[in-house]
């Protein structure tokens, strides 16, 4: 059993649902998002800075990060994660191969 973060565009709400019941289902602690910004949820922009922030710490929580990075979409926000996951040791995933 691992905990996991679960990094990525929210315009992939679906694919984050998706991929964290599946590794629930698989025995793990997923620890996704709490709000979709660019599925239809709106934020101001101090509220986002927290939201980057509780972000990170869930990464600092996990295990590893899986990113969802559906067809190869990699934005400025989730490459900040990366780089942050991969400076504090964590494992990183991705649901589609890199190129």
């Amino acid at each position: 059993m691992k905990i996991i973060a679960l990094c990525g565009s929210t315009k992939f709400k679906k694919e984050f649902e998706q991929i964290n019941r599946e590794l629930t289902l698989a025995g793990h602690i997923v620890l996704s998002v709490g709000v979709f910004c660019h599925s239809g949820d709106t934020v101001t922009d101090a509220q986002k800075v927290l939201l980057d922030i509780i972000h990170k710490k869930k990464i600092d929580l996990a295990d590893e990060i899986f990113v969802i990075n559906k067809n190869g979409y990699i934005g400025q926000s989730t490459r900040s994660e990366i780089n942050y996951a991969i400076a504090a040791g964590k494992k990183v995933r991705y649901l589609e191969e890199l190129a």
